[in-house]
């Protein structure tokens, strides 16, 4: 089990407000093992007194040609990814819906993530309309611009990603640690992929966030779940499932990983 590999430093910076750096390392789940991966958490983590579970949806950008999803496969030094990320039923909204435009990059191990809130009209979520962006495409580089990101190329909608994550915190540490399991996607650029809806990423995700390179001893207990895939990217993964071609092997799993239950 690699429990130190594929460490990065992460900051969030919403509007003014910002945190210190913190490390985040990210551990591929096997199918098999996710019941067992949120019972193991439950015994030395406690779960998020405010929100311990709920889906999260993210609509991804990227350039006509895919620059940051081909960064992200190849494991480039510097890498981007512009999201538009919503937590919200929508039945429970009638005219609006806050979203969050955000900035997540990279640099070696070094990270950062920048985010807006905007409030956005309803319907603008509904996945017919997804394709369109959410929002204008100069509120998007406006913004983005603002957080000191100018990509060379438009950015355009391509792929939507939905997921349900438990939230916990180390009890001796503090740590946050999320399971992210039943990963969704549907790509919404109508020229990629096959025009294929709701393809289910096999396995799931723990990320480990903190201000310590090393896990604590609690967590050192994840080695019980054979976790492994270091450099696991919702978006590249999802995205990559959608390309290749239907009834490839293993075309369901994270690249590199070999199908099994």
């Amino acid at each position: 089990m690699r429990l130190l590999a594929g460490v990065h430093i992460h900051t969030t910076i919403d509007g003014a407000a910002g945190l210190a750096q913190r490390f985040e390392r990210k551990f591929f789940v096997l199918p098999r093992n996710i019941d067992f991966a949120y019972a193991l958490l439950r015994q030395f983590c406690r779960l998020d007194s405010e929100y311990p579970k709920e889906q999260i949806n993210s609509l991804y950008f990227d350039t006509e040609d895919l620059d940051e999803h081909l960064k992200s496969s190849s494991g480039d030094f510097r890498k981007n990814k512009v999201r538009i990320r919503w937590y919200h039923r929508l039945d429970d909204y009638r005219e609006t819906v806050p979203v969050f435009l955000e900035l997540k990059s990279r640099e070696g191990f070094a990270g950062s993530k920048k985010r807006q809130k905007l409030p956005v009209p309803v319907d603008r979520l509904k996945p017919i309309n997804l394709f369109k962006g959410i929002i204008p495409g100069v509120t998007l580089m406006d913004t983005i611009a603002s957080f000191g990101h100018y990509p060379k190329m438009p950015l355009h909608p391509i792929i939507v990603i939905s997921y349900w994550r438990y939230r916990f915190t180390e009890l001796l540490t503090g740590m946050r640690v999320n399971l992210d399991c039943n990963i969704r996607s549907t790509i919404v650029k109508r020229s990629l992929g096959y025009g294929e809806r709701e393809l289910k990423l096999a396995g799931g995700v723990i990320e480990v966030k903190g201000h310590e390179v090393e896990l604590p001893v609690t967590l050192r207990r994840m080695s019980l779940l054979d976790i492994d895939w270091s450099r696991f990217s919702k978006y590249s993964s999802c995205l990559d499932s959608h390309l290749s071609e239907p009834g490839t092997m293993a075309r369901l799993w994270p690249s590199g990983r070999i199908a099994e239950t």
